[in-house]
């Protein structure tokens, strides 16, 4: 898939392509939807299927002081349009400048002159152009002027139940609830960051940890011990290593801890050298919230418990705590 991030990163010989446009983000069940009949038309069509997103979040650009915490990291929002079948995305800048273009330009400007769109495929709640002026029908009505087709998406969600959308997503994992987050997302969430130097303290316990922290990480479930997975990337390859991981959120109030961090202890191994590596976690269930014990005694023993309900959740071999003097790296 190729990846635009300005104008003149776009091939002198585009033709004519089918054109969706969004933030995508978390890369949600309803935007699998909008992807699938994207590609399926451009290659119906004989044409080049082309996601139009925006960086930063058009939310964040509008209201500073108060981000909006994406789902997940640009760079995970590109592999998923990519796993989604999409031939190219275009990663528009989003500026207050850029956000003062009417509808009508946008659609013009941005869409047929820059993406030479025959067909845009968008949900029937799209909005676009300044103060979101544009929606569904004034596209519909341009697309009849500019010579384009438009295809509106109904919204999608459970049978009886809530639209999928990011919104929903940040909301379960506020409360810690990844296995529903999954059931939007399509597939487990995911946090990525590089892995670094921590206070070496479940080193010392047995149980060494990558230990990952930072704004970019993507949306933090509340803070818990989760069972999931360490994915890292196979050297020369395209491929990923997925290894069973307890995971720790939260500040360790056990030691008093103040800084918020995601930890992953990798079950049975002390061998991994992990710092400097650019990882990925997947949350797959929740299995107690973040509390402190009246001894390390405790802490260790409930440690133990969460290694064999971790590798109960995710069907692997159980693996209890490793010798410290054998801890070779993380």
């Amino acid at each position: 898939m190729d990846v635009w991030r300005t104008p003149e990163d776009i091939p002198a010989d585009l033709g004519q392509s089918v054109v969706t446009v969004g933030v995508f983000d978390g890369v949600h069940r309803g935007h699998h939807a909008v992807l699938a009949e994207t590609v399926r038309h451009a290659r119906t069509r004989g044409l080049t299927s082309v996601a139009l997103t925006f960086d930063p979040h058009p939310a964040t650009v509008h209201n500073p002081d108060r981000p909006v915490k994406l789902v997940a990291t640009l760079d995970d929002r590109i592999d998923r349009l990519a796993a989604a079948g999409i031939d190219a995305v275009f990663v528009q800048h989003y500026t207050l400048e850029y956000a003062q273009a009417s509808a009508e330009s946008f659609v013009r400007n941005q869409l047929v002159d820059q993406l030479h769109a025959s067909l845009v495929v968008v949900g029937e709640d799209a909005r676009f152009g300044k103060d979101n002026a544009g929606d569904g029908a004034l596209l519909t009505e341009l697309g009849h002027a500019l010579g384009f087709d438009v295809i509106l998406l109904n919204d999608l969600g459970e049978p009886a139940g809530r639209r999928w959308s990011s919104t929903w997503v940040r909301e379960l994992l506020a409360v810690g609830n990844v296995d529903k987050a999954a059931e939007v997302l399509g597939r487990p969430h995911r946090l990525r960051g590089k892995v670094v130097h921590g206070f070496q303290r479940g080193r010392e316990l047995g149980f060494p940890t990558a230990n990952l922290k930072g704004e970019e990480l993507g949306e933090i479930p509340a803070d818990g011990v989760y069972a999931g997975w360490l994915v890292r990337d196979v050297p020369m390859t395209n491929a990923a290593e997925y290894l069973p991981a307890a995971i720790s959120v939260g500040s360790n109030p056990q030691f008093d801890g103040v800084e918020r961090t995601v930890e992953a202890h990798v079950l049975g191994r002390a061998d991994l050298n992990l710092y400097g590596e650019d990882v990925a976690v997947d949350f797959i269930r929740r299995l107690r919230p973040m509390v402190s014990f009246e001894s390390v005694d405790g802490l260790l023993c409930q440690m133990d418990e969460d290694l064999r309900n971790t590798a109960l959740a995710l069907g692997v071999p159980t693996a209890g705590r490793v010798d410290p003097a054998e801890v070779t790296a993380i």
